[in-house]
Protein backbone atom coordinates (compact mmCIF):
# COMPACT_ATOMS: atom_id res chain seq x y z
CA UNK A 1 0.00 0.00 0.00
CA UNK A 2 2.30 2.82 -1.36
CA UNK A 3 0.01 5.60 -0.81
CA UNK A 4 -0.28 4.54 2.80
CA UNK A 5 2.86 4.64 4.37
CA UNK A 6 2.91 7.35 6.62
CA UNK A 7 4.08 5.24 9.51
CA UNK A 8 3.15 6.34 12.78
CA UNK A 9 6.56 8.46 13.92
CA UNK A 10 8.71 6.74 15.91
CA UNK A 11 10.55 3.30 15.28
CA UNK A 12 10.50 0.45 17.79
CA UNK A 13 11.62 -2.93 17.44
CA UNK A 14 8.73 -5.64 15.81
CA UNK A 15 6.85 -7.29 18.16
CA UNK A 16 7.47 -10.87 18.69
CA UNK A 17 5.45 -13.78 16.90
CA UNK A 18 3.01 -15.52 19.29
CA UNK A 19 2.21 -19.10 17.67
CA UNK A 20 -0.34 -19.86 20.01
CA UNK A 21 -3.46 -19.30 22.76
CA UNK A 22 -1.05 -20.81 25.84
CA UNK A 23 1.78 -18.68 24.60
CA UNK A 24 -0.68 -15.42 24.66
CA UNK A 25 -2.23 -16.30 28.43
CA UNK A 26 1.45 -16.82 29.65
CA UNK A 27 2.39 -13.63 27.74
CA UNK A 28 -0.73 -11.70 29.29
CA UNK A 29 0.07 -12.87 32.63
CA UNK A 30 3.61 -12.05 32.67
CA UNK A 31 2.48 -7.91 31.35
CA UNK A 32 -0.18 -8.25 34.26
CA UNK A 33 2.33 -8.46 36.61
CA UNK A 34 4.24 -5.52 35.38
CA UNK A 35 0.89 -3.48 34.45
CA UNK A 36 -0.47 -4.06 38.49
CA UNK A 37 2.64 -2.66 39.69
CA UNK A 38 1.59 1.07 39.00
CA UNK A 39 -1.92 0.54 38.44
CA UNK A 40 -3.20 2.35 41.68
CA UNK A 41 -0.78 5.05 41.43
CA UNK A 42 -1.97 5.81 37.76
CA UNK A 43 -5.04 6.25 38.64
CA UNK A 44 -4.95 8.48 41.55
CA UNK A 45 -2.41 10.75 39.50
CA UNK A 46 -4.19 10.50 36.22
CA UNK A 47 -0.32 9.07 34.67
CA UNK A 48 -1.10 8.16 31.48
CA UNK A 49 0.49 4.87 30.76
CA UNK A 50 2.32 5.67 27.55
CA UNK A 51 5.24 3.49 28.47
CA UNK A 52 2.90 0.64 29.53
CA UNK A 53 1.30 0.58 25.88
CA UNK A 54 4.63 0.77 24.54
CA UNK A 55 5.73 -2.54 26.57
CA UNK A 56 1.87 -3.76 25.13
CA UNK A 57 2.70 -3.57 21.61
CA UNK A 58 6.21 -4.91 21.91
CA UNK A 59 4.73 -7.92 23.83
CA UNK A 60 2.90 -9.37 20.67
CA UNK A 61 -0.54 -9.51 21.89
CA UNK A 62 -1.84 -7.14 19.88
CA UNK A 63 -1.09 -9.15 16.69
CA UNK A 64 -2.90 -12.40 18.33
CA UNK A 65 -6.00 -12.20 16.21
CA UNK A 66 -4.24 -11.55 12.91
CA UNK A 67 -5.89 -14.66 10.59
CA UNK A 68 -3.67 -17.78 10.15
CA UNK A 69 -3.40 -16.80 6.09
CA UNK A 70 -1.55 -13.62 7.07
CA UNK A 71 0.76 -14.99 9.26
CA UNK A 72 -1.29 -14.72 12.70
CA UNK A 73 -1.69 -17.07 15.54
CA UNK A 74 -5.94 -16.21 14.81
CA UNK A 75 -6.70 -17.42 18.60
CA UNK A 76 -9.57 -17.85 19.71
CA UNK A 77 -12.21 -15.87 21.33
CA UNK A 78 -12.36 -17.61 24.75
CA UNK A 79 -8.56 -17.05 24.99
CA UNK A 80 -8.87 -13.30 23.35
CA UNK A 81 -11.32 -12.38 26.30
CA UNK A 82 -9.82 -14.33 29.21
CA UNK A 83 -6.37 -12.47 27.75
CA UNK A 84 -8.43 -9.18 27.98
CA UNK A 85 -9.73 -10.18 31.40
CA UNK A 86 -6.13 -10.75 32.75
CA UNK A 87 -5.00 -7.34 32.00
CA UNK A 88 -7.73 -5.60 33.19
CA UNK A 89 -7.28 -6.95 36.61
CA UNK A 90 -4.05 -5.97 36.53
CA UNK A 91 -5.43 -2.30 35.00
CA UNK A 92 -8.71 -2.28 33.80
CA UNK A 93 -7.55 1.37 32.07
CA UNK A 94 -5.09 -0.56 29.92
CA UNK A 95 -7.40 -3.47 29.64
CA UNK A 96 -9.58 -1.81 27.91
CA UNK A 97 -7.39 0.57 25.56
CA UNK A 98 -7.28 -2.46 23.14
CA UNK A 99 -10.93 -3.41 22.78
CA UNK A 100 -11.50 -1.52 20.20
CA UNK A 101 -7.79 -2.43 18.52
CA UNK A 102 -9.43 -5.71 17.77
CA UNK A 103 -12.84 -4.98 16.79
CA UNK A 104 -10.59 -2.81 14.08
CA UNK A 105 -8.59 -5.72 13.09
CA UNK A 106 -12.19 -7.94 12.74
CA UNK A 107 -13.94 -5.03 10.36
CA UNK A 108 -10.76 -4.95 8.57
CA UNK A 109 -11.20 -9.15 8.66
CA UNK A 110 -14.35 -8.85 6.82
CA UNK A 111 -14.82 -6.04 4.78
CA UNK A 112 -11.05 -5.26 3.98
CA UNK A 113 -9.47 -6.02 0.21
CA UNK A 114 -6.60 -8.22 0.03
CA UNK A 115 -4.22 -5.92 -0.08
CA UNK A 116 -5.44 -3.64 3.03
CA UNK A 117 -5.22 -7.24 4.63
CA UNK A 118 -2.11 -8.05 4.15
CA UNK A 119 -1.06 -4.40 4.97
CA UNK A 120 -2.82 -3.72 8.02
CA UNK A 121 -2.69 -7.31 9.51
CA UNK A 122 1.48 -7.02 9.04
CA UNK A 123 1.47 -4.00 10.87
CA UNK A 124 -0.55 -5.63 13.97
CA UNK A 125 1.60 -8.30 14.18
CA UNK A 126 4.85 -5.76 13.89
CA UNK A 127 2.98 -4.51 17.17
CA UNK A 128 1.18 -1.23 15.81
CA UNK A 129 -1.88 -0.56 17.82
CA UNK A 130 -4.93 0.45 16.22
CA UNK A 131 -7.52 3.14 17.84
CA UNK A 132 -10.93 4.13 17.04
CA UNK A 133 -12.55 7.63 16.30
CA UNK A 134 -16.63 6.83 15.76
CA UNK A 135 -18.90 7.92 18.60
CA UNK A 136 -20.21 11.65 17.78
CA UNK A 137 -20.94 13.96 20.68
CA UNK A 138 -23.76 16.07 18.72
CA UNK A 139 -25.49 13.16 17.14
CA UNK A 140 -28.68 13.02 17.88
CA UNK A 141 -28.61 8.90 19.31
CA UNK A 142 -25.73 7.04 20.04
CA UNK A 143 -24.10 5.04 16.77
CA UNK A 144 -25.05 8.22 14.49
CA UNK A 145 -22.51 9.70 12.20
CA UNK A 146 -22.46 12.59 10.73
CA UNK A 147 -18.80 13.04 9.93
CA UNK A 148 -18.19 12.70 5.59
CA UNK A 149 -15.50 11.17 3.00
CA UNK A 150 -15.50 14.16 0.26
CA UNK A 151 -13.78 13.09 -2.71
CA UNK A 152 -10.58 14.98 -3.49
CA UNK A 153 -8.87 13.75 -6.56
CA UNK A 154 -7.80 10.42 -6.21
CA UNK A 155 -8.59 10.65 -2.47
CA UNK A 156 -10.75 11.99 0.18
CA UNK A 157 -11.16 14.56 2.47
CA UNK A 158 -12.19 14.27 6.00
CA UNK A 159 -13.44 16.73 8.74
CA UNK A 160 -15.41 16.16 12.23
CA UNK A 161 -14.95 15.55 15.57
CA UNK A 162 -15.04 12.48 17.62
CA UNK A 163 -14.80 11.54 21.30
CA UNK A 164 -14.81 8.82 23.49
CA UNK A 165 -11.82 7.89 21.25
CA UNK A 166 -10.35 5.73 23.84
CA UNK A 167 -6.54 4.78 23.25
CA UNK A 168 -6.02 6.77 20.17
CA UNK A 169 -3.60 9.40 22.31
CA UNK A 170 -1.33 6.26 22.23
CA UNK A 171 -1.97 4.65 18.98
CA UNK A 172 0.47 3.92 15.56
CA UNK A 173 -3.23 3.94 13.30
CA UNK A 174 -6.38 5.65 13.81
CA UNK A 175 -9.86 4.08 12.24
CA UNK A 176 -12.21 7.03 11.29
CA UNK A 177 -15.71 6.08 10.62
CA UNK A 178 -17.71 7.89 8.33
CA UNK A 179 -20.54 8.19 5.71
CA UNK A 180 -19.55 7.89 1.73
CA UNK A 181 -21.67 9.53 -0.93
CA UNK A 182 -24.17 6.93 -0.42
CA UNK A 183 -24.23 7.46 3.36
CA UNK A 184 -22.60 3.95 3.54
CA UNK A 185 -20.38 3.41 7.01
CA UNK A 186 -17.32 3.34 6.08
CA UNK A 187 -13.46 2.90 7.89
CA UNK A 188 -10.48 5.26 7.03
CA UNK A 189 -7.52 4.02 8.70
CA UNK A 190 -5.13 7.25 9.05
CA UNK A 191 -1.66 7.33 10.69
CA UNK A 192 -2.10 9.23 13.98
CA UNK A 193 0.76 11.78 12.77
CA UNK A 194 -1.27 12.50 10.29
CA UNK A 195 -1.15 16.32 9.01
CA UNK A 196 -5.09 17.61 9.97
CA UNK A 197 -5.51 14.97 13.13
CA UNK A 198 -5.10 16.34 16.58
CA UNK A 199 -5.96 14.20 19.68
CA UNK A 200 -6.95 16.19 22.42
CA UNK A 201 -6.72 14.30 25.43
CA UNK A 202 -9.96 16.07 27.09
CA UNK A 203 -11.77 12.48 29.18
CA UNK A 204 -12.44 13.89 33.04
CA UNK A 205 -15.09 10.32 33.71
CA UNK A 206 -13.82 9.44 37.32
CA UNK A 207 -13.12 5.77 36.28
CA UNK A 208 -11.24 4.34 33.92
CA UNK A 209 -9.25 7.63 33.86
CA UNK A 210 -6.34 6.31 31.84
CA UNK A 211 -7.56 5.40 28.89
CA UNK A 212 -6.66 8.80 27.29
CA UNK A 213 -10.76 8.38 25.75
CA UNK A 214 -11.09 12.04 24.63
CA UNK A 215 -11.37 13.76 21.58
CA UNK A 216 -10.07 13.16 18.04
CA UNK A 217 -10.40 16.71 15.84
CA UNK A 218 -10.35 15.63 11.93
CA UNK A 219 -9.23 19.24 10.33
CA UNK A 220 -9.52 18.42 6.15
CA UNK A 221 -7.65 15.32 6.44
CA UNK A 222 -6.57 13.61 3.17
CA UNK A 223 -7.35 10.04 3.04
CA UNK A 224 -6.22 8.07 -0.01
CA UNK A 225 -8.71 5.33 -1.46
CA UNK A 226 -6.80 2.76 -0.28
CA UNK A 227 -7.00 3.07 3.27
CA UNK A 228 -10.74 3.58 3.34
CA UNK A 229 -12.59 0.04 4.12
CA UNK A 230 -16.45 -0.03 3.23
CA UNK A 231 -17.13 -1.12 6.95
CA UNK A 232 -20.97 -1.48 5.86
CA UNK A 233 -20.11 -4.74 4.36
CA UNK A 234 -18.86 -6.21 7.71
CA UNK A 235 -22.65 -5.53 8.52
CA UNK A 236 -24.56 -6.72 5.34
CA UNK A 237 -23.17 -10.09 6.31
CA UNK A 238 -24.27 -12.59 9.40
CA UNK A 239 -20.89 -11.54 11.37
CA UNK A 240 -20.42 -11.57 15.30
CA UNK A 241 -18.45 -8.74 14.70
CA UNK A 242 -20.55 -6.41 17.21
CA UNK A 243 -20.61 -9.62 19.72
CA UNK A 244 -16.95 -9.79 19.71
CA UNK A 245 -16.53 -5.73 20.87
CA UNK A 246 -19.08 -6.55 23.75
CA UNK A 247 -17.62 -9.75 24.26
CA UNK A 248 -14.48 -7.86 25.15
CA UNK A 249 -15.81 -5.10 27.03
CA UNK A 250 -17.55 -8.29 29.26
CA UNK A 251 -14.14 -9.41 29.66
CA UNK A 252 -12.87 -5.80 31.05
CA UNK A 253 -15.59 -6.19 33.80
CA UNK A 254 -15.10 -9.28 34.49
CA UNK A 255 -10.91 -8.52 35.60
CA UNK A 256 -11.95 -5.36 37.42
CA UNK A 257 -14.65 -7.94 39.16
CA UNK A 258 -11.25 -10.36 39.98
CA UNK A 259 -9.41 -7.42 40.89
CA UNK A 260 -11.92 -5.98 43.88
CA UNK A 261 -12.36 -9.79 45.25
CA UNK A 262 -8.75 -10.10 45.39
CA UNK A 263 -7.85 -7.03 47.24
CA UNK A 264 -11.21 -7.92 49.25
CA UNK A 265 -9.64 -11.39 50.49
CA UNK A 266 -6.28 -9.68 51.06
CA UNK A 267 -7.46 -6.99 53.32
CA UNK A 268 -10.25 -8.88 55.37
CA UNK A 269 -7.55 -11.87 56.01
CA UNK A 270 -4.44 -9.68 57.06
CA UNK A 271 -5.96 -6.27 58.36
CA UNK A 272 -9.89 -6.44 59.07
CA UNK A 273 -10.85 -6.45 62.56
CA UNK A 274 -13.08 -8.71 64.11
CA UNK A 275 -16.17 -7.91 66.51
CA UNK A 276 -16.08 -8.51 70.10
CA UNK A 277 -19.14 -8.14 70.41
CA UNK A 278 -20.12 -10.89 68.13
CA UNK A 279 -17.52 -13.25 70.02
CA UNK A 280 -15.62 -12.45 66.40
CA UNK A 281 -12.11 -12.53 67.13
CA UNK A 282 -10.79 -12.78 62.92
CA UNK A 283 -13.17 -11.00 60.21
CA UNK A 284 -12.09 -13.78 58.01
CA UNK A 285 -13.79 -16.33 60.22
CA UNK A 286 -17.10 -14.36 60.30
CA UNK A 287 -19.76 -16.40 58.77
CA UNK A 288 -21.70 -14.25 57.49
CA UNK A 289 -18.58 -12.17 55.55
CA UNK A 290 -17.57 -16.17 54.91
CA UNK A 291 -20.65 -16.57 53.09
CA UNK A 292 -21.08 -13.20 51.42
CA UNK A 293 -17.37 -13.68 49.90
CA UNK A 294 -18.67 -17.23 48.79
CA UNK A 295 -21.75 -15.39 46.97
CA UNK A 296 -19.19 -13.01 44.93
CA UNK A 297 -17.30 -15.94 44.22
CA UNK A 298 -19.60 -17.59 43.11
CA UNK A 299 -20.92 -14.75 41.15
CA UNK A 300 -17.17 -14.38 39.48
CA UNK A 301 -16.80 -17.93 38.61
CA UNK A 302 -20.46 -18.00 36.75
CA UNK A 303 -19.32 -14.45 34.87
CA UNK A 304 -16.21 -15.80 33.80
CA UNK A 305 -18.07 -19.55 32.22
CA UNK A 306 -20.83 -17.68 30.54
CA UNK A 307 -17.68 -15.57 28.87
CA UNK A 308 -16.07 -18.64 28.05
CA UNK A 309 -18.71 -20.35 26.38
CA UNK A 310 -19.99 -16.65 24.34
CA UNK A 311 -16.40 -16.77 23.09
CA UNK A 312 -16.68 -20.34 21.87
CA UNK A 313 -20.54 -19.16 19.87
CA UNK A 314 -18.56 -16.39 18.28
CA UNK A 315 -16.01 -18.90 17.15
CA UNK A 316 -18.46 -21.23 15.48
CA UNK A 317 -20.82 -17.97 13.73
CA UNK A 318 -17.01 -16.70 12.18
CA UNK A 319 -16.24 -20.57 11.22
CA UNK A 320 -19.97 -21.40 10.22
CA UNK A 321 -21.59 -17.97 9.66
CA UNK A 322 -25.59 -17.62 9.27
CA UNK A 323 -28.22 -15.24 10.79
CA UNK A 324 -29.32 -17.79 13.42
CA UNK A 325 -25.85 -18.82 14.74
CA UNK A 326 -24.86 -14.80 14.82
CA UNK A 327 -27.55 -14.42 16.58
CA UNK A 328 -27.10 -16.84 18.85
CA UNK A 329 -23.49 -15.46 19.70
CA UNK A 330 -24.83 -12.36 20.32
CA UNK A 331 -27.42 -13.69 23.24
CA UNK A 332 -25.06 -15.57 24.48
CA UNK A 333 -22.82 -12.49 24.74
CA UNK A 334 -25.14 -10.34 25.85
CA UNK A 335 -25.77 -12.50 29.06
CA UNK A 336 -22.18 -12.60 29.87
CA UNK A 337 -22.53 -8.73 29.74
CA UNK A 338 -25.25 -8.73 32.41
CA UNK A 339 -23.64 -11.40 34.39
CA UNK A 340 -19.85 -9.52 34.30
CA UNK A 341 -21.46 -5.82 34.96
CA UNK A 342 -23.59 -8.00 37.92
CA UNK A 343 -19.91 -9.48 39.11
CA UNK A 344 -17.83 -6.15 38.88
CA UNK A 345 -20.50 -4.07 40.52
CA UNK A 346 -21.38 -6.40 43.09
CA UNK A 347 -17.41 -7.33 43.99
CA UNK A 348 -16.55 -3.60 44.28
CA UNK A 349 -19.17 -2.88 46.68
CA UNK A 350 -18.45 -6.16 48.45
CA UNK A 351 -14.69 -4.72 49.00
CA UNK A 352 -16.33 -2.17 51.33
CA UNK A 353 -19.04 -4.07 52.61
CA UNK A 354 -16.71 -7.12 54.01
CA UNK A 355 -13.59 -5.31 54.48
CA UNK A 356 -14.96 -2.11 56.61
CA UNK A 357 -14.59 1.56 57.40
CA UNK A 358 -10.58 1.37 57.17
CA UNK A 359 -10.48 0.10 53.37
CA UNK A 360 -11.94 3.27 53.05
CA UNK A 361 -8.74 5.32 53.54
CA UNK A 362 -7.37 6.99 50.42
CA UNK A 363 -4.34 5.47 50.58
CA UNK A 364 -5.57 1.96 49.02
CA UNK A 365 -7.52 3.49 46.90
CA UNK A 366 -9.71 0.98 46.71
CA UNK A 367 -12.83 2.94 45.14
CA UNK A 368 -10.95 2.93 42.14
CA UNK A 369 -12.66 -0.74 41.04
CA UNK A 370 -16.12 0.33 41.64
CA UNK A 371 -15.56 3.81 39.60
CA UNK A 372 -13.77 1.95 36.92
CA UNK A 373 -16.74 -0.87 37.59
CA UNK A 374 -19.28 2.07 37.39
CA UNK A 375 -18.16 4.06 34.64
CA UNK A 376 -17.28 0.82 32.09
CA UNK A 377 -20.45 -1.25 32.56
CA UNK A 378 -22.66 1.69 31.38
CA UNK A 379 -21.36 1.05 28.15
CA UNK A 380 -24.03 -0.24 26.32
CA UNK A 381 -26.18 -0.40 28.91
CA UNK A 382 -27.36 -4.29 29.92
CA UNK A 383 -30.92 -3.17 30.19
CA UNK A 384 -31.38 -3.63 26.76
CA UNK A 385 -29.67 -7.05 26.75
CA UNK A 386 -32.09 -8.11 29.08
CA UNK A 387 -34.69 -7.07 26.46
CA UNK A 388 -32.91 -8.53 23.91
CA UNK A 389 -32.72 -11.94 25.26
CA UNK A 390 -36.27 -11.88 26.54
CA UNK A 391 -37.51 -10.57 23.04
CA UNK A 392 -35.29 -13.29 20.87
CA UNK A 393 -37.28 -16.37 23.18
CA UNK A 394 -40.87 -14.86 23.51
CA UNK A 395 -40.64 -13.45 19.96
CA UNK A 396 -37.65 -15.06 18.26
CA UNK A 397 -36.53 -12.01 17.37
CA UNK A 398 -32.91 -12.10 16.03
CA UNK A 399 -31.01 -9.31 17.54
CA UNK A 400 -29.95 -6.93 14.40
CA UNK A 401 -26.55 -6.47 13.69
CA UNK A 402 -24.32 -3.78 15.03
CA UNK A 403 -21.99 -2.57 17.58
CA UNK A 404 -24.05 -3.57 20.20
CA UNK A 405 -24.83 -6.97 19.30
Amino acid sequence: MGSVVGLAAKLRAVAPYIAHEDQAIDIAKSMASRLSEGSSLRDRQRILPHHEMQLLAQSGLLGVTVPAEYGGADISNPFLAEMLAILSEADSSIGQIPQNHFYILDVLRLAGSEEQKRYFFTRALAGDHFANALAERDAKASGDISTRLVQDGPGYRISGRKYYSTGALFADWIAIFALDVQDRLVMAIVARESDGLSVIDDWSGFGQRTTASGTVVIDNLYVSADAVIESHKAFSQPAPLGALAQLLHAAVDLGIARAAFADMVDFVRTKARGNSNLGIDTASHDPLTVARAGSIAVKIEAAAAVLERAGSKIDIAQVSPSAEVAAEASIAVASAKILTTEAALEATNALFELAGTSSTDESFNFDRHWRNARTHTVHDPVRWKHHAIGDFHLNGKLPEPNGQF
